[in-house]
């Protein structure tokens, strides 16, 4: 009897032996899923690993992609992204959005070229500033005092901006010729490469706008609101209060962004930049900010701003249609908040 059951347990033994021989040991797969968490710790990490792959491959597929003179262009063309996407990155971190920030940069930019036609360049920036900031401001107080969702009150700001500078203007261009309005398109150059003073500026802001969120009480408050507005009103937070001045701060940065926009194209357009809006969101978005709020930061969306224009940029060196740019673009953006709902960034507490 003892043979029997002996014999038993021996076969029993072998038949797990032989069907847990081809997989991987317990102790790997626990490390491998610790790695993975540790990777994906900081949100910076994903974005910043997809745009290491977007470079290898591009650099590998096209001959010239790689050169100084069009990693210097890359720069260029982000930063007037990059900086409308600081400011929608403070919005999209209490649980916002903005699909009004590129109507209200090109409303501030139109004001400040017709006030400059005039022959006053610095009235002209200071009042296009406090037409952002008022605008924006708006929006905070639409959605704090009267309650309305972000998305419907930002989508009616878009429509009703988007028609005012048409207005304004008569639907007309105005040509810069200040060098004070057009400076941030310039700066110093070292052969093809050129480092432009709008560049010097992105950078300023995201490390300013990341030592606020990170190193201050109201960047605290914001990251608060975002995880539980009810948490965050309980822990004595002026909800509404911070909320209002997330929107109206995101003003400024619409407006150095138009800034920017005058030093990259020296025309203050109102048909211009359409979808800045959208273009903006994709960078939070791929740049590991969560659209549920109170995850993220501005080091993630610098590298998405950089993501989408190497990703146009590398798409067109390849010869690649500029519809299917569009595509590759709204994957990723697809890919990202998938991955934001997978790894449980968007759960409340």
């Amino acid at each position: 009897m003892e043979r029997s059951d002996r014999a038993r347990l021996d076969t029993g033994q072998a038949r797990v032996d032989a069907e847990t021989a081809g997989s991987p040991p317990a102790g790997f797969l626990a490390g491998l899923r610790r790695t993975s968490h540790a990777l994906f710790a900081y949100p910076v990490t994903g974005p910043l690993i997809a745009l290491i792959l977007i470079l290898v491959v591009f650099s590998v597929t096209t001959s010239t992609f790689l050169n100084p003179g069009n990693l210097s262009l890359i720069f260029q063309q982000s930063v007037v992204v990059g900086t409308l996407a600081l400011g929608q990155t403070l919005i999209i971190l209490v649980s916002g959005i903005d699909l009004a920030n590129g109507a209200i940069m090109v409303l501030g930019m139109v004001v400040a070229g017709s006030l400059a036609a005039g022959g006053d360049p610095m009235l002209g920036m200071l009042v296009g500033l406090a037409v952002c900031v008022v605008a924006a401001a708006i929006n905070g107080l639409i959605i704090t005092r009267f309650r309305l969702p972000p998305f419907i009150a930002t989508l009616g700001m878009f429509t009703i901006l988007t028609a005012a500078a048409r207005l304004y203007t008569q639907s007309r261009s105005y040509p810069i010729s200040s060098d004070f309005m057009t400076i941030l398109g310039e700066g110093p150059s070292w052969g093809l490469v050129t480092i432009t003073y709008g560049s010097m500026l992105w950078i300023a802001l995201t490390l300013i706008l990341a030592y606020a969120l990170n190193q201050t009480a109201w960047g605290v408050r914001v990251y608060a609101i975002g995880n539980s507005p009810a948490a965050a009103r309980l822990n004595g937070v002026n909800v509404n209060g911070v909320i209002f001045s997330v929107y109206a701060l995101a003003g400024v940065f619409y407006a150095f962004a138009g800034w920017q926009a005058l030093g990259r194209t020296p025309i203050a357009d109102p048909s211009g930049y359409q979808i800045a809006n959208l273009d903006s969101i994709t960078a939070v978005v791929i740049g590991g900010t969560s659209l549920f709020g109170g995850r993220g930061g501005v080091a993630g969306t610098f590298v998405g701003a950089l993501i989408v224009v190497v990703l146009k940029n590398g798409l067109t060196q390849a010869g690649i249609d500029s519809l299917y740019q569009q595509i590759a673009t709204g994957f990723l953006v697809i890919l990202a908040v998938g991955a934001d709902q997978y790894l449980g960034r968007g759960k409340r507490g």
